[in-house]
């Protein structure tokens, strides 16, 4: 594992707004990422979806593929991942949680829908940061955070992509999904090189415009918890839903199945 310059002025913009953007986090690993997700797309997972319910071109995603695909599992060993994270959220300890490959091929004009990560998930904690990484330089699709959003006090209600159905049946719990543009959120994008990331809370409302470019936008995205994640019951089955985990409601995730993988001690 290299080690890796964080600035501390990043941890405070992490630690304040809830994303930040990390260049070149990846920039060594960009050759063995691309072979992964084409590894991952000519053999897709069981929860490989191609997005394509409206519009034209190919959206794909898959995750939680870390353990058949060897490029990826040696890039979040091998990669200073862990030791950024680390910092950002201020966490003795990292655990992996799961990789998720987006591509949008070219002319694709599916948008990824605003949403947080958080309530899809059954883990609870402040200290948690997903990494998304493009492997083609992007501008216009880019992804797009929304400042503070960790902050509020409602999560937003998680949907289903293709369909926009609510994901759980309570909708009490949850606020609506905003329209960030027409409400003059501060909404924070990068035009992006190949190995470059984003750094956001699972909290942070996010998305991405379709891809209207000539050239394929893929991209890499890593979900990583810290000292204080617990296991927490949702209303309903979790994506991922990870099977046959056994835990429960308070105890760390189990570390068999979600490895350690940085550890400052």
């Amino acid at each position: 594992m290299t080690s890796f310059p964080i600035d501390p002025e990043q941890i405070a913009t992490f630690r304040r707004d809830g994303v930040v953007l990390i260049p070149g986090l990846f920039g060594d690993h960009v050759d063995a990422l691309r072979e992964g997700v084409a590894q991952n797309m000519a053999d897709p997972g069981p929860y490989a979806s191609d997005n394509r319910a409206e519009g034209r071109g190919r959206f794909f995603d898959d995750y939680c593929n870390w353990n058949r695909i060897a490029a990826f599992e040696q890039v979040i060993r091998r990669s200073p991942v862990g030791q950024v994270a680390a910092e950002l959220m201020g966490s003795r300890s990292v655990q992996l949680f799961h990789d998720h490959v987006l591509v949008k091929e070219p002319g694709t004009t599916k948008a990824t829908p605003w949403h947080q990560d958080a309530p899809y998930y059954f883990v609870e904690g402040v200290q948690t940061v997903s990494f998304w990484s493009p492997l083609d330089p992007v501008r216009e699709a880019t992804l797009r955070c929304v400042a503070g959003s960790h902050r509020w006090p409602k999560p937003v209600l998680p949907t289903r992509w293709l369909s926009g159905d609510a994901f759980y049946g309570d909708r009490d719990s949850y606020m609506a999904v905003p329209d960030p543009d027409a409400e003059g959120m501060d909404i924070r994008e990068w035009a992006m090189a190949p190995g470059d990331a984003v750094a956001f809370n699972y909290g942070i409302l996010h998305g991405a415009r379709g891809n209207h470019a000539a050239t394929s936008r893929r991209a890499f995205s890593l979900r990583v918890v810290g000292d204080d994640a617990r296991y927490v019951e949702r209303p309903g089955p979790t994506s991922p839903p990870f099977p046959g985990h056994g835990m429960q409601p308070g105890e760390r995730l189990r570390e068999d199945w979600f490895p350690v993988i940085y550890d400052r001690h």
